[in-house]
Order: C-alpha cells, then sequence, then structure tokens
C-alpha cells in the first residue's frame, strides 16, 4: 500500500502545479513556466546529490534509460501538457492526460511482461472512461478543436513511455534522487539550447506575479517528481501509473476552490471524477 498512498500525493502535487501554472500562464508564456520549473528541480537535487552521494552513479548503466527518459519527460510531456491547458482549461486537460494509464498497461504487459490482476485492469478501465466523460462539451460551453485535445492526450502517451523507461532504470538503480537530477537536467539542456538556437529567449520574460506562481508550481513540481520516482521504485508499473494519474480528481477540487472566475467545473467533470476514485479504489484494494 505504501507506494501507492506515494503516487496519490505525487498526484496531489501534479495538481496543485498545474493550478499555479494556469494562472500564471494568463500573463506570460509556458516556456518561462518550464524553464523555472525545470531550474529549480535541477538546482535542488543536485545540491542533496554533492551533499549526500557519491558520483559513481554515473557509471551505472540505468543511467541510459534516465537520460532517455529526460529527453521525453519532462521537456515533451510537460511541453504538450502546458499547451493543453491553455488551449483547453486545467479541468479538462489533466482529465485528458489521464489516458496515461491505457497506454501504460499496454506497455507493460507487451514489453514488461508484468502480469496485472483484474482488479487492476478494471481500475484502469474506470479511469480511462473518466478521460471521455470529462472531455464531452456541454450545452452553454466553449468549443474546442480535436486537435486542441490531442496535446494533452500526447502528453498522456508521451509520460507512459517515458514512465516505462524510468522503472527499467530504477531496476539497475533505485536511487529518486538520481533519476530526478537526471531527466531534469536533460530536459533543462534540451530546452534551453531550444531558445537559444531558435532565438527565442524572449519568452522567459515574466511579470513579477507569473514569476512567483511559477516558482511555487516548480516547488511541486519537484516534490512530485522525486515521489514519482519513489513510487515506481517500489511499486508496479501498471498499479502505480493509474494512481499517478488521479492527479484531474485533485484538480477538480483545486479548480473549484481556486479557479472559480477562471473555469467552469460541469456535470461531466463531477461524474469523470467519481468514476476516477472508483477506479483507484479498485486498484489499491488488489
Amino acid at each position: 500500500m505504501l507506494p501507492e498512498i506515494i503516487a496519490i500525493l505525487s498526484a496531489m502535487g501534479w495538481a496543485g502545479d498545474s493550478i499555479l501554472v494556469r494562472l500564471g500562464a494568463r500573463k506570460s508564456s509556458i516556456f518561462a513556466a518550464m524553464f523555472i520549473s525545470f531550474l529549480v528541480s535541477a538546482s535542488f537535487t543536485w545540491t542533496y546529490l554533492l551533499a549526500t552521494t557519491a558520483l559513481d552513479f554515473f557509471r551505472s548503466p540505468a543511467m541510459i534509460y534516465f537520460l532517455i527518459s529526460g529527453c521525453l519527460q519532462p521537456l515533451v510531456a510537460r511541453a504538450l501538457f502546458y499547451e493543453g491547458l491553455t488551449r483547453v482549461g486545467v479541468a479538462r486537460a489533466g482529465p485528458l492526460r489521464g489516458a496515461e494509464p491505457f497506454f501504460a498497461a499496454a506497455i507493460a504487459v507487451a514489453f514488461l511482461h508484468e502480469r496485472p490482476g483484474v482488479a487492476v485492469y478494471s481500475g484502469t478501465i474506470l479511469i480511462v472512461a473518466s478521460v471521455w466523460v470529462i472531455s464531452g462539451t456541454q450545452r452553454g460551453e466553449s468549443k474546442w478543436r480535436l486537435l486542441d485535445g490531442a496535446f494533452p492526450l500526447g502528453a498522456g502517451l508521451v509520460s507512459a513511455v517515458s514512465q516505462s523507461l524510468r522503472k527499467q532504470g530504477l531496476n539497475l538503480l533505485p536511487n529518486p534522487f538520481v533519476a530526478t537530477v537526471t531527466v531534469t537536467s536533460t530536459s533543462l539542456v534540451l530546452l534551453s539550447l531550444f531558445l537559444w538556437t531558435t532565438k527565442r529567449s524572449r519568452v522567459l520574460r515574466m511579470d513579477r506575479g507569473s514569476f512567483f506562481l511559477f516558482l511555487a508550481a516548480a516547488s511541486l513540481a519537484t516534490t512530485s517528481q522525486v515521489l514519482n520516482f519513489v513510487a515506481l521504485g517500489q511499486g508496479q508499473l501498471s498499479a502505480i501509473i493509474p494512481l499517478l494519474n488521479t492527479t484531474p480528481l485533485f484538480i477538480l477540487f483545486f479548480s473549484k476552490l481556486f479557479l472559480r472566475g477562471v473555469e467552469r467545473v460541469t456535470l461531466h467533470i463531477v461524474l469523470g471524477a467519481i468514476l476516477m476514485v472508483a477506479g483507484v479504489v479498485l486498484i489499491t484494494s488488489r
């Protein structure tokens, strides 16, 4: 049960990150949010590792898995998700990204030879079903294009591949801080190179309010990233991934509290959240 609880705490942190980025992105670029997030995470974890850990982990074969994972997530997955929440709103983007359990379960069975039980399969189906309920548009709501929804869905697919790579790396080197510092440093370097080569450094400019919102989001993201690796290292991939994707449940609650003037929580979203809770109960009771 402990890995499952850690995964849910990670999901809560990612929900808080999404809400803060949604608020900050009203006046600043998502690239600024990503840059601050990667910089804070890399700075914190490097400081911790240099103070507590020998650097011989660089020679571990697990680093290959972490490096490849870092090229996908957080960089690509975060970019797709942040773009999605600015297009369809955080209350929809979060659930759409929740399609990740479907991709993760398929990867776990096909490539990692895991054999999850009926409860895990049933819970995963309920969580994915909640995605489609929440993504429905009710009367009076603003329309959004299929392409807009493809951004958070794409983030879910990229994340599922990345999580599978992380799981393989953690089997070889079960250190969540090494995994976190590798993936975030890789993403930070790639993002910096992209902004420099395309001469888009101006997108990092932000106002004072957005800066503090992004900084708070980065702190939550760093904590959630570490918890993510701890859960993956201790639990079964096909069970942990769906729980990490209960983020929409907490986004629903936080949206009601903090985004009343920005987004609307609809009946579809509430029903979807109920399906998601049912899925979580099934998985944790396995």
